[in-house]
């Protein structure tokens, strides 16, 4: 994924410190470097690390809740992560996470501290700090988004201590003061390793028709609070839940540019189209996602019109994984279904999207998401000696079009080797699990919602479900 996108047969490459040094054909670097240690890559395929523009932290603990029901899924979101949550719960999900887009070859990604667009756990320092925590153990790179929820304030957040709930009113000065004690501690640290972004939520057709006009002054005047904050902080900024018209009113409102990152976009008008063009603002496409479902991210548009585009997961549920092999795919057919034309999309430019893209669309391109000389030793290798992959030939075609995360066989952030041979080497994988499992426990008995793991009666026999919103 260099600037010219060779592909190189008996490539090699040559690593030194956390910095790719040299890039070639394995007689070439065999040649000019000693190596210190050689890792055999015979009939792997060595690309960069993948990056994951768009997802959510604390889904992790709580995928499929509700069975399907968005509605139910909507209240396990708000009770887990206003009153049900710890710092613990908050360490596990991330370990968790992380340790799932490790072994799918994930080395950067983007993971928003609560759910939806405004259930943001940014009450306390200490629960983004527990999250931070949880991703540096697993030694991946995360961008984690902070930010204020959206008002009417002041909200209602619990904690736990010895078994017991406290509740407390958080107002939004009290949520912005969590995020300026987050970037203080966490922004560029380990190595820049992790990096804080400032989200704010959207302000979409159905909040100006909901909300009287007084509340949406107080939304306005919060946003441009929050992203004059990210600005001054040198922070990426980045709204989820974007549709028609919301990207012209955040146009308008002057919240966009070159730094800012929107998810989803879906059903852009040509105007808004032109607008992320214009302003530099990225997108990051979810063709997983439920909202993909309700309507389009117009990505062959925004590309042609010269906007950048990445993929993300939107994950680590309800009902899809961190894996961008499959989102790869996904988007695909996705956009190819929608114009009845096979022709759009080829596999180079979905790849495009969740390497240099996605580092372009995080402003970290001079340092990940390519194979060159200077930048950052986040490098994956997929296991192409599999019947699904196999002959060995057009390894760029195989991997998008037919690899999946369990085909990712090492991989190595910052120069340090974090899986090799399907093998986890920076974490115990069983201490993460057996945490996650006792977390997600614990969370359901603070919460009372048990009732939302029960198996849906309309999950066999049914052509479409029922009662679901």
């Amino acid at each position: 994924m260099d600037a010219s996108r060779r592909i190189i047969e008996d490539g090699a490459i040559a690593v030194d410190g956390d910095r790719i040094i040299d890039v070639g054909t394995s007689a070439e670097i065999t040649e000019r470097h000693d190596a210190g240690r050689v890792i055999d890559a015979a009939r792997k395929a060595i690309m960069p690390g993948l990056i994951d523009g768009h997802a959510h932290a604390g889904h992790g603990l709580i995928k499929t809740m509700g069975g399907g029901r968005g509605d139910l899924w909507y209240e396990a979101c708000l009770k887990a992560y206003t009153i049900g949550s710890t710092p613990d719960f908050w360490r596990a999900e991330a370990e968790l996470a992380a340790l799932e887009r490790l072994r799918f070859g994930v080395t950067t990604g983007v993971s928003l501290l609560g759910g939806g667009d405004s259930i943001m756990r940014t009450d306390d320092p200490a629960y983004a700090d527990a999250h931070c925590e949880g991703v540096m153990a697993v030694g991946t790179r995360s961008v984690v988004a902070i930010g204020p929820t959206r008002p009417p304030h002041p909200l209602t957040y619990a904690r736990w201590e010895d078994g017991e709930r406290t509740e407390y009113p958080v107002s939004f000065e009290r949520q912005m003061e969590t995020c300026r004690t987050i970037a203080d501690a966490w922004h560029g640290d380990a190595g820049s390793r992790i990096r804080i972004a400032m989200l704010t939520p959207t302000i979409r057709d159905e909040h100006l028709a909901s909300l009287d006009a007084p509340t949406i002054e107080e939304a306005r005047r919060q946003a441009l609070a929050a992203r004059a904050f990210g600005r001054e902080r040198g922070m990426i900024f980045t709204q989820d839940g974007h549709t028609k018209g919301s990207v012209a009113y955040a146009h308008a409102l002057g919240i966009l540019g070159p730094d800012a990152l929107l998810s989803h976009a879906t059903d852009l008008t040509a105007e808004e189209i032109a607008i992320c063009a214009d302003t530099g603002t990225k997108i990051a496409h979810n063709p997983s996602a439920v909202a993909s479902i309700l309507g389009r991210c117009p990505v062959p548009e925004l590309l042609d019109a010269g906007a950048t585009v990445c993929l993300g997961s939107d994950a680590t549920a309800p009902d899809r994984s961190a894996d961008m092999f499959r989102h790869m795919q996904q988007c695909m057919h996705y956009h190819r279904t929608h114009f009845r034309d096979a022709s759009y999309l080829p596999p180079g430019r979905v790849l495009e999207m969740c390497t240099i893209d996605g580092a372009t669309a995080l402003g970290v391109a001079d340092q990940v998401g390519a194979l060159e000389a200077g930048r950052k030793a986040d490098i994956i290798l997929v296991d192409l000696a599999r019947a699904h992959l196999y002959p060995l030939n057009m390894p760029a075609f195989r991997v998008t079009y037919f690899a999946n995360g369990n085909d990712v066989d090492t991989v190595i952030v910052d120069g340090r080797i974090l899986m090799q041979g399907r093998q986890v080497l920076s974490v115990n994988e069983d201490r993460v699990l057996q945490a996650a499992q006792r977390e997600c426990e614990l969370m359901l008995e603070r919460t009372g919602l048990r009732h939302l793991l029960d198996m849906p009666d309309d999950f066999f026999g049914h052509t479409r479900s029922k009662n679901r919103h």
